[in-house]
């Protein structure tokens, strides 16, 4: 469960997920070193510094005690705590014991002198910058010893702190640009794939590291491959229906000189629906000629296919909305857009189209007033040739099973995707066409 909810909080990209392994042992470390200073600088040699400034105390209270009246006890003591640059007095009162609030070895020193030192009535670390008043009763009265901070702990220690923590950051920074400069040549390779996922070719060079450069080179040859069998494949299937076309026209030829009959007529429908086939052929062959992809405005494109498609089919304008361009190939989305339309019109009484532009996503909405196709038949339509009788009216119209395959194909090449779903307005077929932004 916490490895979990630890999950959802971890940075997605590589570069966050690198910056944290770096991160986390500087800042660990960095804590470690902190808190083993502050114990035994702060806490340990400020002991051992308080200890010994109290044993010097007591020989001058032993002075002190051993004076026959308070005069004689001062000078007597004087003689003991000048050499050791401690200064005496007569106790003041009103002193308190008190320390600053980021005074981190005055409770060390306040703690020390109270257990090593017998009668200590009051600490002061702060009404005397720099001083340590101790005041100790005795015999004689208050006795009140000054002395310097500097004896009983070390002075500027923050400046350790100060130092380790400027040089982790410094550290820090020269390895996340470090790592910043070596996560760059995955990104480029990465938005070079994306871009190729989407029909695009982006200039690309390998670089980095050397299994980066290996990574890089393996996807320029896997591109070379895709992009070679892509031109043999449209290359084979424009060759077939270009060479199907001439015995398809000596057979028309020949069908002009025979008397008109009812046979004569039924073998023109068949060239008819075999030339129909081929254009069909050329069209799949097409979605493979990638066209160089130019920012175009979405809605506009689709308003225009609309005005124009209505002239002779039964097509309607649905919502558009949203604003702005992408890069997208405009005649290659139109062949993908009209086959929808056509597969609509031919299975149903009309078609419409609606467009929705987002931050994210351009969506094109194709609906038919058809029958539709059942949700387990849907992702078999999607495959070339393949056509479902039962599904849809074919006596509306006959096709060679490649519209929605083409549209799919090109939907693709977008790095997009085909959706087919049931239209709640025109209770047909639904097709959504969704291409990333």
């Amino acid at each position: 469960m916490f490895f979990r909810m630890l999950k959802g909080w971890m940075p997605r990209s590589l570069f966050g997920r690198s910056a944290l392994i770096v991160l986390v042992p500087v800042s660990v470390t960095l804590m470690v070193v902190t808190v083993v200073f502050i114990q035994r600088l702060y806490e340990g040699v400020t002991e051992q510094m308080t200890l010994a400034l109290s044993h010097e105390a007591l020989l001058i209270l032993d002075r002190v005690e051993a004076a026959a009246d308070p005069a004689g006890a001062l000078e007597q003591a004087l003689e003991v705590a000048a050499p050791l640059d401690i200064e005496i007095a007569a106790g003041a009162p009103g002193v308190e014991t008190r320390r600053g609030i980021f005074d981190l070895s005055g409770r060390t020193v306040v703690d020390v002198v109270f257990r090593e030192i017998p009668g200590v009535l009051a600490v002061d670390l702060v009404s005397r910058d720099g001083w340590a008043r101790i005041v100790i009763a005795s015999s004689k009265g208050p006795v009140e010893l000054i002395v310097p901070r500097g004896r009983l702990s070390a002075r500027n220690p923050h400046q350790f702190l100060v130092l380790i923590g400027v040089t982790a950051i410094l550290m820090s920074l020269v390895a996340l640009i470090y790592l910043r400069n070596q996560v760059r040549p995955v990104r480029r390779l990465a938005f070079a794939a994306e871009a190729f996922g989407k029909g695009r070719v982006v200039p690309y060079r390998p670089s980095g590291a050397a299994e980066v450069r290996s990574a890089g080179t393996a996807f320029l040859d896997m591109r070379d491959r895709i992009e070679r069998q892509i031109e043999q494949r449209t290359l084979m299937l424009s060759g077939v229906s270009h060479d199907l076309r001439t015995p398809l026209t000596r057979l028309q030829l020949g069908l002009s000189l025979i008397e008109d009959s009812e046979d004569v007529e039924a073998m023109r429908r068949d060239l008819k629906d075999m030339e129909a086939m081929l254009e069909a052929f050329l069209a799949f062959a097409r979605g493979d000629a990638l066209e160089a992809p130019e920012r175009v405005d979405p809605i506009a494109l689709a308003r225009d296919l609309v005005e124009q498609m209505a002239r002779n089919l039964p097509v309607l304008a649905g919502p558009m909305a949203g604003e702005g361009s992408a890069m997208l190939r405009p005649q290659a989305l139109r062949r993908a857009l009209e086959n929808l339309i056509n597969n609509g019109v031919r299975y149903g009484k009309e078609a419409r189209l609606s467009v929705e532009v987002t931050s994210e996503a351009i969506v094109f909405v194709v609906e038919d007033s058809g029958a539709g196709i059942p949700e387990a038949q849907r992702d078999e339509v999607l495959r070339p040739f393949s056509r479902l009788d039962e599904a849809r009216n074919q006596n509306r119209g006959s096709g060679v099973g490649l519209g929605l395959t083409i549209a799919a194909d090109i939907a693709r090449q977008h790095g997009g995707r085909l959706e087919l779903g049931e239209s709640r307005d025109l209770g047909g077929l639904r097709a959504e066409l969704i291409i990333p932004r």
